[in-house]
C-alpha cells in the first residue's frame, strides 16, 4: 500500500483551501464582509471567545474520560496542556503531524496501552461530537421556517433517534471496553456542541445580526460537520463554502454568513495559537494517583 507524501498532501489541502475562498469570495462583495467586520463589538466577541474556549475545555475533559477507560489515568491539567499542543498542531500544522496523531503517538510513547484502542477512542471522541452536530442540526431543522421543509419534524426527530441507537450498538459491538462511559461522553458532546452555539449567538450579536438567528446556528452545524472532511486546511474554505451556499438556499445574506464564518475561525485560530507554547515546551503527563 502506497503512503501519501506527507508534504504533497498539505500543499493540495492549501490548494483545496485558496480555490474554495477565491470561489466565495468572486460570488460576495468582500468589502462589504471586511466593512462588517470593522464593526464588531468588543465585548459580545470576548463572550464568544470564552464560550468557545469553555467548549474546548470540556471536549478535553471528554476525551480524558476515554483515555481514563484504557487506564490511562492523565491528571485534567496534563491533559488540557496535550489537549492545547493537539489544537495547534491540528490548526497550523496539518500536513506533517495531526493534532489527534501527536496525542495518540504520545499517550502510546508513555503508557502500555493497546495502539488500536488509542486510535480507537480518539475516533470515537470525533464521531460523539459530529454526533451532537447532527442532533442539535435536526432540532434546529425544526425551526426553520422555509418553505421546502414543511412537515419536517418527525422525519428530524426520527432521525435523532436512528442516530443515538445506531451509535450506541457500534460503540457496544466494536468498542464495547468503552461502553461504561457512554451516556457521559454523551453529555460532555451535548455541552460541547451546545458552547459553540452560545459562541454563535455571541458572534452573531457582536456583529448586531439580530434576524434569522436559527438560520444562522443551523448553517454553523452543517459547516462544522462539513469541515471536519480533511480536505483543507483547518476547515478553511470548506467552511466559508458552506455558509455560502446554506444562505443562498435559506434566502439569507451570503456577506453575513461569510462574516460570521471568518469571525469563528479567527476565534478557533487564535485560542489553537495558544498551543504554540507547549510545542516548544512538550508538557510532562502527571497521572492520578
Amino acid at each position: 500500500m502506497i503512503k501519501p507524501n506527507k508534504k504533497l498532501v498539505t500543499a493540495l489541502k492549501i490548494i483545496i483551501s485558496a480555490v474554495l475562498l477565491y470561489f466565495v469570495f468572486t460570488k460576495i462583495n468582500y468589502t462589504d464582509v471586511f466593512e462588517t467586520l470593522k464593526k464588531t463589538d468588543p465585548l459580545y466577541l470576548s463572550l464568544a471567545t470564552l464560550f468557545f474556549i469553555i467548549s474546548k475545555v470540556i471536549s478535553a475533559f471528554r476525551v480524558n474520560l476515554y483515555f481514563h477507560q484504557l487506564n490511562v489515568l492523565l491528571t485534567h491539567k496534563s491533559n488540557l496542556k496535550l489537549y492545547a499542543l493537539g489544537m495547534f498542531y491540528n490548526l497550523f500544522l496539518p500536513g506533517g503531524i495531526g493534532g489527534d496523531a501527536y496525542k495518540g503517538y504520545i499517550i502510546k510513547k508513555e503508557f502500555p496501552v493497546d495502539t488500536k484502542k488509542i486510535v480507537s477512542v480518539l475516533v470515537l471522541d470525533r464521531l460523539s461530537g459530529l454526533l451532537l452536530l447532527f442532533i442539535y442540526a435536526c432540532l434546529l431543522i425544526i425551526f426553520l421556517k422555509v418553505s421546502f421543509l414543511k412537515n419536517i419534524e418527525i422525519y428530524a426527530i426520527t432521525a435523532i433517534v436512528l442516530s443515538i441507537v445506531v451509535f450506541w450498538f457500534l460503540t457496544k459491538k466494536f468498542f464495547n471496553y468503552v461502553l461504561s462511559i457512554f451516556w457521559k461522553t454523551f453529555g460532555y458532546s451535548a455541552l460541547v456542541q451546545l458552547s459553540q452555539l452560545i459562541s454563535v449567538l455571541f458572534i452573531l450579536k457582536a456583529l448586531n445580526f439580530e434576524s434569522n438567528t436559527v438560520a444562522y446556528l443551523f448553517i454553523f452545524l452543517i459547516s462544522s460537520i462539513v469541515s471536519v472532511i480533511p480536505l483543507t486546511i483547518g476547515g478553511i474554505g470548506s467552511r466559508e463554502l458552506t455558509f455560502f451556499y446554506g444562505a443562498t438556499l435559506l434566502n439569507l445574506d451570503e456577506s453575513t454568513s461569510i462574516s460570521i464564518s471568518m469571525v469563528f475561525f479567527l476565534i478557533t485560530a487564535s485560542v489553537s495559537f495558544i498551543g504554540i507554547y507547549y510545542h516548544f515546551k512538550k508538557p510532562k503527563l502527571q497521572t492520578n494517583p
